[in-house]
């Protein structure tokens, strides 16, 4: 029984490890699946130009408030916070989620690729 016992509490040892390591692979995977989907037009370098909003610190940030962009009407008084909940359903349907808004784009309509995107997101400040 002793050495059940002791496999089993190594692995309640690594499981902290293990997800550490589950976050770091959606972390890369979803910057690289920004790098292919998002990067065309939204930068996370403030000293990079780019079409739409800088992103950093997204996650948590009222909509239509990041200072220095010009933002719609609709995404001006949209009223609500980018919460990785209203990011998933903004990569998937922007135009239904805000009508109005200037953003056209694809949607992304794979919840891995939204999650993955979002884990990536929630890193930037």
């Amino acid at each position: 029984m002793r050495p059940i016992f002791s496999a089993l509490a190594l692995m309640c040892l690594s499981l902290p490890v293990q997800a550490e390591t589950f976050e770091k692979v959606k972390v890369d995977a979803g910057a690289a699946l920004f790098e292919t989907a998002c990067k065309r037009c939204h930068s996370v370098d403030a000293d990079k130009a780019s079409y739409g909003p800088l992103l950093n610190g997204v996650v948590g940030r009222k909509a239509g408030t990041k200072e220095g962009y010009p933002y719609s009407e609709a995404l001006e008084n949209a009223g609500f916070v980018w919460t990785p909940g209203a990011l998933r359903a903004w990569m998937e349907d922007n135009d239904e989620f805000v009508p109005g808004t200037k953003m056209r784009h694809v949607g992304i309509e794979d919840p891995t690729v939204q999650d993955f995107i979002v884990s990536y997101l929630s890193t930037l400040h």
